[in-house]
């Protein structure tokens, strides 16, 4: 399979989670799934992503078997190649360590749907994974179980995973995860935030799924 394609989109996508204030340096990683094949390529590990070229590039198996490049791959390749294995649907993962979400992280406690845009993109409140050390099949697992079928999950202690079929979209969820953070911590200092029920953030998310932009149906 010819990669050049999807290498391309995770340096851009790497580049733009840097320009956004997503990451800090080196932090951080991406990765995509090409089509149906248990192949992912990922950003390889501590280089700046200013300077990525194809060659810095990894494409790896799902059992984390180097399939192409010379770099070492992002130390948080397991936590991706379980992603995918768990969840089909998705194809592209971005993981951030941007501060707002981040500091829910380490309060451990979820994000709260107190904005449309979260029910939309997560059809829920972004969980919380249980601690474990970076990098550790036990973190890979604990990041799947509170994932579940939704969109975006916290890591303890650490940072953000957006998941969703296109890199475009997985950076999205980033996004608004984030803003979703900030405006709760906001909304704390006014005093109290009031949550979408969980029916309405069905209804929202089943919009968002079926009919939102140019999916037709509505508005």
């Amino acid at each position: 399979m010819l990669l050049e394609k999807y290498e391309q989109e995770v340096i851009e996508t790497a580049r733009q989670m840097l320009r956004c204030g997503l990451v800090t340096a080196t932090w951080g990683n991406v990765s995509v799934r090409p089509g149906t094949e248990e192949i992912l390529v990922i950003t390889p590990s501590g280089m700046d992503y200013a300077g990525l070229g194809h060659a810095d590039m990894v494409a790896l198996d799902f059992s984390g078997r180097v399939l192409k490049g010379e770099r070492k791959p992002s130390s948080e390749y397991r936590l991706h190649c379980k992603i995918y294995r768990e969840r089909p649907d998705v194809l592209a993962i971005v993981h951030t360590h941007s501060v707002f979400a981040s500091a829910f992280a380490a309060a451990r406690t979820p994000i709260p749907v107190i904005t449309e845009e979260l029910a939309q993109i997560n059809g829920g409140p972004v969980k919380v994974a249980d601690y474990h050390l970076p990098g550790t099949p036990e973190l890979a697992q604990s990041c799947t179980r509170a994932l579940g079928s939704r969109s975006a999950v916290l890591l303890a202690n650490h940072g953000l995973v957006g998941t969703a079929p296109t890199l475009a979209e997985a950076l999205k969820v980033c996004q608004i995860v984030e803003k979703t953070a900030q405006i709760t911590l906001y909304a704390k200092g006014l005093g109290a935030f009031q949550e979408l029920s969980a029916k309405d953030t069905a209804r929202i998310r089943d919009y968002y799924l079926k009919a939102y932009g140019q999916r037709g149906g509505g508005p």
